[in-house]
This record gives C-alpha cells, structure tokens and sequence, in this order.
C-alpha cells in the first residue's frame, strides 16, 4: 500500500482504484447503522476528502460516534464518487482514531465569527478563513524569494534585535536584561551600561539601513523577515508585527525603482491567481466578493505613471474635497 498522500494529492489524483493512507483531522460525520461518511481535511487545501466507512469494520461502532476534530489514520481505496460535488472518496479498509474530540470541541461546521476565533485561538489555524490565509502567505513567500532569485538580487537576513531606529521615531519595542521593576538611574534616566549591549536596544523597525550596506557590495539584494513597530495605533493600516520586504539597489534611478516594484506587485498577483485559486475563491465568496477580479485587473494592467507635478496638478483639478488641501511639498 502506499505511503501516506495529503488531501490535496488524493483529490486530484489521476488514478482512481489505488490503495492510500490519509491523515487529518475530522470536519463533519454523517453516520447511520451500516455506513458513515466522514470528511477529512489535514489542511493542505480547502476541500476535505470523505471517507466511507461501513459497519463491516471491526470498530466501525467507535468510528460512528467519532466526534468533529478527532485526528484519524484512513487507509483504503480512493475511489470515483458516485455523489454530486465531489471528485473521489475513500473507501476505508482500516481506520485508526489518533487522537478523539468530544461533544465540548468548539469548531462546528458553521461560519464562526472572527471574535469567536479570537478566543480558541490554539485551534483557528483549523477554521476555512485562517487555513487559507496560511497557505496563500506561504505560497506568496516563496514566490517573493522566487521573484528575487530570478533577478539575481541577494537575500540578506538583517538583525532582529538592534540600536539603530531607522524611522527616527522612537518607536521601538525595547529589549533589556534589566530589571525595569527597579532600574538603574542616572539623574533620572536609566542607565543601560549595565545591560546585555550596555546601551538601549529594541526590535527593529526596518532592515534598510544594513540592507543599504549590503547593496554597496552585492549590487541588488533584498530583506524579508519580521518587522515591529510599537505606535499606538489601532487601525487596520497599523500593525505591531509584520513582515517587510526592503529591495535595494545600487545602480538604479527612480525609474528602475517604480519599474522593479510593478513588475513585483503583478508578479505575486499573477501567482496567486495561478497556484492559489481555491483559496482566492474561498475568500471571494465569503470575506470579499470582487477580490478576484479586482487582482486580475492588477496583474494585467500597466501602472500609470506621472511626475509629481502632474499628479499634484491632477489632484487639484479632481472633483473631489479632500481633508487635507492638495499643495506641492
């Protein structure tokens, strides 16, 4: 038989009537006195795998009664299903309940409500919204380094923990060995000589200043790595933690800046569209309907450009009231 598959291998297999074992963990069972069916998902896509299970397994009656989110071990015959919606199923031959759920696991079928998630937090990662989440950030790091691997451009890894504030804000997450229940002061500020880099440190807010290091030797090179910053701002366009991409060049104008960073928003656009579909879809029909065509239009479309005179020119002459009144400068 053959070695354990992922769900999302079973389900687009081309060769229905071979013997597989799947992994994962329960969504839903529909479970009667002779037959049970039992969908399975292990995260690997959207979709779930139903495996049938019949009353001539020996312990088909303590796989009939188990519960959403029990982890199984499935093994049997992926076979063409005979229902509508659905590719394949697994007839199970043998299944082995890895780890029960009972009555009391909070994740049901139903659409559960971000504030809901918040609070079972060790298990979201489960729910339809996070799953896809995960898999296009994961699938869309790959393809930024991609992207920049195939421009020759060199990753370079910039520290997490740092003295330097590039932003010039002061808005840093600290990070001290000292006691900050009772510091050290000097006249009135604390003395950080007695501290791990005997100076004030805190998590970094950008990796520009050694990715600029580094371009003056390797020419093009980009970051990519966790990025912290401590405002105190709680909107949607502020984040406490993130991710950011910093490209550097050495030999480049502004024009081979704008250049770069279209070629790169089509490029991802383009990648989602053609390797992340299922969960496109997904969140086109239940967190942003539209979101689909309006990444297409992205990925296909030439960005306009302008200097800044003609834009600020443009924005004057635009019938519209802006908050703030449209000057140069």
């Amino acid at each position: 038989m053959k070695g354990r598959i992922k769900v999302r291998e079973a389900l687009a297999a081309s060769n229905p009537g071979s013997p597989c074992v799947i992994k994962g963990w329960v969504r839903t069972v529909r479970a009667g006195k002779e037959v049970a069916f039992i969908d399975v998902n292990d995260g690997s896509c959207q979709a779930s795998l139903q495996v049938v299970a019949t009353s001539a397994m020996a312990n088909y009656a303590e796989v009939s009664r188990v519960g959403t989110g029990a982890a199984l071990e499935v093994r049997g015959v992926l076979s063409e299903s005979p229902a509508a919606g659905q590719k394949y199923e697994l007839q199970a031959e043998e299944i082995n309940i890895i780890g029960p759920a009972d009555e009391t696991y909070p994740l049901q079928k139903k659409r559960h409500t971000f504030e809901y998630l918040r609070t079972i937090a060790h298990l979201r990662p489960r729910s339809n919204t996070f799953g896809a989440v995960f898999r296009v950030r994961s699938s869309l790091a790959q393809a930024i380094h991609r992207f920049f691997a195939e421009r020759d451009f060199l990753y370079v890894q910039t520290p997490i923990i740092t003295t330097s504030d590039c932003e010039g804000a002061g808005e840093l997450f600290r990070v001290t060995t000292l006691d900050m229940a009772h510091p050290p002061l000097i006249e009135g500020e604390v003395d950080y000589t007695g501290d791990f880099f005997a100076q004030a440190a805190g998590l970094t807010v950008s990796g520009q200043l050694e990715g600029e290091l580094f371009a003056h030797a390797f020419s093009d090179i980009y970051t990519f790595g966790p990025t912290f910053r401590a405002e105190n701002s709680n909107t949607s366009r502020h984040a406490s933690e993130f991710w950011m991409i910093e490209p550097e060049m050495a030999f480049a104008d502004l024009m081979a800046d704008a250049a770069l960073a279209e070629e790169f928003f089509r490029y991802l656009c383009r990648h989602v569209l053609d390797n992340c579909s299922e969960d496109l879809e997904f969140f086109n029909q239940q967190i942003d309907k539209g979101l689909i065509d309006r990444i297409g239009k992205v990925a296909e479309s030439s960005f306009a450009m302008m200097e800044y005179g003609e834009a600020v020119d443009r924005l004057k002459k635009a019938n519209v009231s802006f908050e703030f009144p449209v000057e140069w400068g």
